[in-house]
């Protein structure tokens, strides 16, 4: 039924708010998740001054879609009536954050910083400035900038490519279709876009930050880099700039660089709980805890509800809260002031401090918690990864390879691990990386954006989609791509002949990684079916997991991810080595000469001591491989086993067929 939102718009501006309540109840009584519907109602209570009402509405709407910038702006304006100016503060500049074209919200924090007497401050110079770059775009990108807010990205993209048909070199237009690229993971579209608006418009500064962070999603570090250096050279006092370059300095490996820039800010933004929190991941990768865990305590005793930094203590695995601590967890629970995502890293915080405790009841309850809220925020689809993963066995056959042999650049240098996450592809990683021949990396993304590459032209020009459209490419295009692979790559390596990418869920795409880079080496980290999704469900990832925040997901994941595996096995025979994270933990060595025969390399000893072996580790498993192998993590998931039930029953046969 089509919904006349414009009619009940109308009514509220002619202040008929109980005809306008009527109608709006009745498309809740029908639809109760109708966002449009929760947040007019909200606006009609508020304007009756039934401000309770609104509140209780606007927490509905918070509770269904965290990000909805217009509830925000609208919570603000319900603390400004209520005179709760700070408040107020918070939840226009969240509402902003979230969608930079809310005018009004812009308008409310310059006012609200006037009667506080910051007119005149560096935040009220800041909101100006955008008030004023909003009047001068025009209403069709500032229409644009809202549906990318709301996640219509593909009608935003039709408004941004039809100003640019006009009006080819428009900066704005250029940016917001980079950020609709990028968010698309079209980042080499991204890229070119923001490379082509800083041609035009050199001195633009977000363009030149939108570009940074682009370079730095394509794992281009030193570009990154490069444009960082422009920011600050343009303004050396610039704190922003500061920060900005300090980050881009840690991807490059210059952590004392970073470390530096980020003691300079604290001087001048003294117990700044966002940079503290940065400071401390630069020296949790360093290896440096005990001065991590210093840097991030800091945070906490700056803003107690800046929770990331609970939320990155626990992240460390080795480190225990006190409960002193808990107490002051718990008491972050009622604060009705904390953000979407300070609520999910509080959760997950208390998660691992319960468990620590060994009060496991409480502790599921808490991670059940943190993953409902995250999923909240994510599009995920196990009907969608089902097709995709289906489409993988369709098309690569054992005769599609036979008939397709002898494809593809022959470099021999990479050795992919792939898999699920937490199923021990670090330590793996760092064993390999222990070895004189080989380089550690990271979980590099480029397989990954070849495939969105693929995707888009799949949606394009061709009829085929990916990985379908892999039959019209050409031996010259696949080796191309390979060469591409290497050449890219190249960054993150130092001068041994191999070099590791543990992105685990290459394992998607074996399929392309074998027409590309057919000598590359693989191999396949397997873990128990249910400690291996638990670990996961109870690991909040910084992206690309949307799969782990619910059980059943996670199962059916590990089930497709099991299926696709046993295919890649039966039409490329010999080409993946598993490995599993029990067998390595109950005979090191045998395993250790396992893998090395396999990449065809030489066994060496200092293999057997990866956790002495000194490099920078970002997964979340850095604390763990820099300790001796152990049994501690092979039966954790057993005391969670009656919430896990459910999870157990749906891999059952899975278990009974796992060789631990």
């Amino acid at each position: 039924m089509q919904i006349d939102y414009q009619s009940i718009q109308k009514k509220i501006a002619n202040q008929q708010l109980d005809e306008a309540l009527a109608d709006l109840s009745a498309i809740v009584e029908t639809d109760p998740g109708s966002l449009e519907a929760l947040y007019m109602i909200a606006l009609c209570h508020r304007y009756s001054k039934n401000f309770d009402a609104a509140q209780s509405f606007l927490d509905k709407l918070k509770r269904l879609s965290p990000d909805h910038s217009r509830c925000h702006q609208e919570q603000g304006h319900l603390y400004r009536t209520r005179s709760q100016f700070d408040f107020a503060l918070q939840a226009y500049q969240r509402a902003c954050q979230l969608n930079p074209a809310l005018e009004a919200s812009w308008k409310a924090q310059f006012d609200i910083l006037s009667q506080q007497g910051k007119a005149q401050g560096p935040q009220a110079q800041q909101v100006s400035a955008q008030i004023l770059r909003l009047k001068n775009l025009p209403r069709a990108l500032i229409a644009a900038s809202d549906l990318i807010a709301e996640g219509k990205l593909l009608k935003a993209e039709d408004i941004c490519r039809k100003v640019l048909q006009k009006a080819p070199r428009h900066i704005e237009a250029m940016r917001l279709l980079a950020d609709i690229g990028s968010r698309l993971g079209s980042l080499d579209d991204a890229e070119f876009l923001l490379e082509s608006a800083l041609e035009f418009a050199p001195s633009n500064t977000q363009v030149r930050i939108d570009y940074s962070q682009v370079l730095r999603k394509r794992q281009k570090f030193s570009a990154a880099l490069e444009q960082a250096k422009v920011l600050l050279d343009s303004d050396p006092e610039n704190l922003q700039f500061q920060s900005i370059y300090a980050i881009e300095s840690m991807q490059t490996g210059g952590y004392e660089r970073a470390l530096e820039l980020f003691d300079g800010i604290l001087t001048k933004l003294p117990y700044d709980p966002i940079t503290l929190t940065s400071k401390g991941h630069a020296l949790k990768t360093c290896g440096r805890q005990r001065e991590a865990i210093e840097a991030y305590q800091a945070a906490i005793s700056s803003r107690p509800q800046h929770c990331e930094a609970y939320y990155s203590l626990a992240n460390l695995k080795t480190y225990s809260f006190s409960d002193t601590e808990i107490d002051a967890m718990q008491k972050q629970q009622d604060n009705p002031q904390l953000s979407h995502m300070e609520r999910v890293h509080l959760c997950f915080a208390l998660g691992k401090a319960c468990e620590d405790r060994e009060d496991f009841t409480r502790s599921f309850g808490f991670y059940e918690q943190g993953n409902r809220l995250k999923k909240l925020q994510s599009g995920y689809s196990a009907e969608k990864m089902t097709e995709e993963l289906a489409r993988q066995k369709d098309f690569f056959t054992r005769s599609h390879f036979e008939e397709t042999s002898g494809q593809g650049h022959d470099a021999p240098d990479p050795i992919f691990i792939v898999g699920l996450p937490r199923a021990g592809s670090t330590m793996l990683e760092q064993i390999l990386s222990s070895h004189s021949q080989v380089d550690g990396t990271l979980e590099l993304p480029n397989i990954l954006s070849l495939v969105q590459r693929l995707r888009r032209k799949g949606s394009g020009t061709s009829p085929q989609t990916y990985p379908l459209n892999i039959a019209d490419l050409d031996s010259e295009t696949l080796k191309q791509f390979g060469e591409e692979y290497i050449q890219d790559t190249q960054i993150h390596r130092g001068s041994a002949k191999f070099f590791t990418d543990k992105m685990p869920n290459n394992f998607r795409h074996i399929g392309l990684i074998q027409q590309i880079l057919p000598k590359a080496k693989i191999i396949d980290a397997r873990r128990h079916p249910v400690a291996c999704c638990f670990s996961g469900y109870k690991q909040l990832f910084a992206e690309g997991q949307e799969f782990s925040y619910d059980l059943s997901d996670i199962g059916e994941y590990y089930r497709e991810y099991d299926q696709l595996m046993a295919h890649w096995d039966q039409v490329l025979p010999g080409k993946i080595l598993r490995v599993h994270y029990e067998a390595v933990v109950g005979d090191l060595e045998t395993q250790v000469r396992r893998i090395l025969d396999f990449c065809n390399l030489p066994f060496e000893p200092e293999c057997l001591s990866f956790h002495k072996t000194e490099r920078q580790v970002r997964t979340a498993s850095s604390e763990q491989v820099r300790q001796p192998v152990n049994r501690k993590g092979v039966d954790q998931w057993q005391r969670f086993a009656d919430p896990l039930k459910g999870l157990s029953e749906q891999l059952e046969d899975l278990i009974a067929s796992y060789p631990f």
